[in-house]
Order: structure tokens, then C-alpha cells, then sequence
């Protein structure tokens, strides 16, 4: 109760004074505009809300009940409460309502242009309705019902699983008895059948087809079989093709791939002598035991490595090293006009990550140290600091982390925008806050009770809420020669 007596005492001494600046008696209240992007932001009660006007972007949160961010221009919306608990995000007329990630309901128009609605209780109920009939589907697993374009299938139907499932994907019908024990499938050229684990069998004759360009296409054709899965497997690919395949496993005694372009062997797998001639990547590799010791040469691939002690790698594009993995590693990408680099110390304990455009020489840069900081520089230029970073390690990508959690223990933040040349530091949630462009200054500290504010017409001080200092420069004389 004493606290907030205070707090009205200030807000009253600041309203009383007549002047917008004054309103800044961080971390109660402070008001200001964005260093990054045009806009204003407004922030209370330490790091409890915050409202953001970002361009056409609007953002209201509650770290960490309560979140919504609002693009009229693109139609978008983001609402998180009690993030992962409940979430809704709508782009247009699609919309995606999730209770703790397995609770939804979902609907808006597919790219075919039919508006469905989805609801969705993980994993147990699954239902869909569409103006089209067709699109229609109700599932209550594991009991009875169809599901359309769910689960990386075109179309799955059950009943009674694991007793009988019947699924769909693209050509290919595969009917389940007994899930995974028995089953029979079907398509374009194709069948097969098994009676797993003891034995199974599938083929595939050679088709062809038209591709974009009005040409014909060969698809090879494959035979693969088992007994005493995954004790022998004989397989052929590419049946009909430049490249065919034959591949041999009795494991755990040996496994063997041979075709016109590259040939392996190992034994015994998968931890005994390894060794591969790839002749369409010109390389030749050996380990053992595969993959703790091995060594690769050739134009294609050069790998020494002496798990965990040392490693280095590198094919055409890719680079990879480590020493006393995982304290040290090192990955390098090359696929122009892109180059990324990342640099990692006990996973994610120590992050550097950087991503290079090699035609502008633009460069972004991320560096996470748990629990520290996080720092970020975009390929503008644009860069962030915040310490301390708890989450933002392990969930780089995570916007609603960034905005839901991030305010509570970002006791330091500090932005600077190249483009504009304008700065911005705070600590404790504006407790001391100093914002930067080329023509102003504004330094608060300690609830509003320090400001000074300077510009090239004037140098003002306010202290205990007193102005004073007002003495404007003199200007006239400085456009003389």
C-alpha cells in the first residue's frame, strides 16, 4: 500500500508539470519511441505491460498471462495467454485456436479454395467440416473414424486400432491388420505384403511418366524384401535406371550396398570396420568403428575424426568441426549468395551464430551465452543486447517467448539502429533509461527523479521533479562564418 501512495504522489507531481517528458518515472511508467523500427512503445509497472505501435503492427501484453499482436495491414493476428497454455493465430480467414498445443480448432479456406473448420482434441478426437461433403471427416481414436489429409496422409481410416487402419498416400494403399504386425499394399505398378517381424516383401515395376517439360520420365522399379526383421534385408533399387541398387544386411555380421556409383561395406554393424567408394562424389572413406573413427578423401568429402576427441569435415559446401565434443563445435554452410557459420560451446550453453550475404557482404549475427545474454544484429545492421536470456537459447525462433517472457528478466536492453544513428539503454525496466538520436539526448533515472534532455537549442535538467537549466543555446551565431 505504501508503494502505491508513492506511485500516485509521482504520476501527480509529473501530470502537475505540464511537460510530455516529465511522464517518464520508469519503471513505473515510461513512454517512448522505438530505436529499431518507427513507432512508440509504452511500458508499466516494471516488466508486468507493455503496448507497441510498430508501423501498422500493434502489440498489447501482460508478460506472462497475456499477449496480442495486431497487423490490420496483412490481416494477422497473435494471442497468447499463459503461453504454450492457449494460443490463437489468424492470417486472413485462416485461424488456428490451441489449448496446450493438443486442444484445437482451426478453419479458413485451403489452397483449393474450400473453407473448412477443424477441431482437434489430440489424440483422441479429429473432426472437419467443409461446404464440400467430400472434405468431411469425424475420428475417435482409437475406435472408429476417417481422417483427410492429417498426419502426412491423404486419407487414414480406422477402427478398433490397432486392430484395422487403412491409409492412403498419394497411389499407395496400405491396409493394417494388427498394426504393425500384418499388412497388404497397393498402387501405381506396386504391391506388397508382411507378416512382421518374420517376414515381408514389396515390388515395384518400372513406369514412366511425362514430366513439365513433355518429356518421358523412366521411375524405377524396386524389390525389397525381409525375414526376421531387421535380422536379413535384400533390397534393389532403381530397377531399370542408369544407377540400380543391391543392398545386403545379415545383421549383425555384415551389411553391403553396390551400384555403378557407389559401393559400401561394414562389418560387423554398425560398429565395425565401414568401408565406402563413392564414385559419382569422387571420394573414398573408411572407419572403424563407423562413426567414432573415420577418414574420408576425395573431391567430394574429407573427414578425419576421433570421436569425441577431434573432428573436421568438409564436402562442397559443408564444413563441420569439433574438439572434445560437445565443449567445441563449429558447422559452416557455402551456398551462395548465402554463407552461415555457427559456433557452439556445450550446445546451448554458448551460441554464434552468423549468416553472410556474399554479394552484399550484409552480415546478421546472433550470440546467445545461458543465462546471460542474448545479442542480435540483423543484415541492416540494426543490433539488440539483453541480459539476461533464459529461454531465448534454447528457442531462438520463438516469438511469443520474446513476448511473453523476455520482459520479465531483461534487467539490461540495449538497441542501436545504423540507419538512423539513434541508441537506446535501459536498466531494470527503465529504472534508468538514456535514448539517443543525432539532434537529442534524454537520460531518466530513479523513478523520474533525474532527467536531463539536451539538444542543440537547449540544455534541460529535471531533478526531484524541479526543472531547471532551461537556457536555450545560442544558435544565431553558429551558421556565421
Amino acid at each position: 500500500m505504501h508503494f502505491v501512495r508513492i506511485a500516485i504522489c509521482i504520476f501527480c507531481a509529473c501530470s502537475f508539470s505540464g511537460a510530455r517528458a516529465d511522464a517518464s518515472i520508469g519503471p513505473i511508467y515510461e513512454e517512448f519511441s522505438l530505436t529499431l523500427a518507427p513507432g512508440k512503445r509504452t511500458e508499466a509497472a516494471g516488466p508486468l505491460f507493455y503496448s507497441e505501435q510498430k508501423e501498422s503492427q500493434q502489440q498489447i501484453a501482460v508478460p506472462p498471462l497475456f499477449s496480442r499482436t495486431y497487423d490490420p495491414d496483412v490481416e494477422a493476428e497473435e494471442i497468447d495467454i499463459l503461453y504454450p497454455l492457449l494460443t490463437y493465430d489468424r492470417f486472413g480467414g485462416e485461424y488456428r485456436f490451441q489449448i496446450v498445443q493438443l486442444f484445437a480448432f482451426s478453419g479458413g479456406k485451403t489452397q483449393n479454395e474450400q473453407q473448412n473448420r477443424r477441431f482437434t482434441l489430440f489424440p483422441v478426437y479429429f473432426e472437419q467440416r467443409s461446404k464440400t461433403p467430400e472434405f468431411n471427416y469425424t475420428a475417435v481414436f482409437p475406435f472408429y473414424g476417417t481422417l483427410k489429409n492429417r498426419l502426412f496422409r491423404d486419407e487414414i481410416h480406422f477402427a478398433a486400432f490397432p486392430l484395422y487402419a487403412r491409409t492412403i498416400k498419394k497411389d499407395v494403399v496400405t491396409t493394417n491388420y494388427v498394426y504393425p504386425i500384418f499388412h497388404l499394399r497397393q498402387g501405381d505398378a506396386m504391391h506388397g505384403w508382411q507378416f512382421w517381424p518374420l517376414v515381408g516383401m514389396e515390388q515395384k515395376q518400372v513406369t514412366q511418366r511425362t514430366n513439365r517439360y513433355d518429356e518421358i520420365e523412366i521411375l524405377g522399379g524396386y524389390d525389397k524384401r525381409f525375414v526376421l526383421w531387421p535380422v536379413f534385408l535384400k533390397n534393389t533399387t532403381g530397377i531399370g535406371t542408369e544407377n540400380p541398387s543391391r543392398e545386403l544386411s545379415v545383421l549383425p555380421l555384415f551389411t553391403t550396398q553396390h551400384s555403378p556409383k557407389r559401393d559400401s561395406f561394414s562389418s560387423p554393424w554398425p560398429l565395425g570396420l565401414t568401408v565406402i567408394d563413392d564414385r559419382e562424389k569422387n571420394y573414398h572413406e573408411v572407419g572403424c568403428p563407423w562413426p567414432f573413427i573415420v577418414f574420408a578423401h576425395g573431391e567430394g568429402k574429407n573427414t578425419s575424426r576421433i570421436w569425441p576427441f577431434y573432428s573436421q569435415a568438409a564436402t562442397t559446401n559443408l564444413q563441420s568441426k569439433f574438439y572434445l565434443w560437445p565443449i567445441y563445435k563449429v558447422n559452416r554452410l557455402k551456398s551462395p549468395p548465402l554463407e552461415r557459420e555457427r559456433t557452439r560451446i556445450l550446445f546451448f550453453l554458448y551460441s554464434d551464430l552468423r549468416e553472410t550475404n556474399l554479394e552484399t557482404k550484409d552480415q546478421m549475427r546472433r550470440v546467445d551465452f545461458l543465462p546471460f545474454y542474448t545479442f542480435r544484429r540483423d543484415l541492416e545492421g540494426k543490433q539488440r543486447l539483453q541480459v539476461l536470456s533464459l529461454l531465448e537459447p534454447f528457442l531462438p525462433t520463438n516469438k511469443s517467448v520474446e513476448r511473453d517472457y523476455s520482459p520479465l528478466w531483461s534487467l539490461w536492453r540495449s538497441e542501436k539502429n545504423p540507419k538512423t544513428k539513434a541508441s537506446s539503454q535501459s536498466l531494470l525496466w527503465n529504472l534508468y533509461r538514456r535514448d539517443m538520436t543525432p539532434s537529442t539526448t534524454k537520460t531518466s533515472a530513479l523513478f523520474g527523479m533525474v532527467q536531463h534532455e539536451s539538444s542543440a537549442q537547449a540544455d534541460r535538467w529535471r531533478l526531484f521533479y524541479i526543472p531547471f537549466g532551461r537556457e536555450p543555446r545560442n544558435t544565431a551565431s553558429m551558421g556565421k562564418p
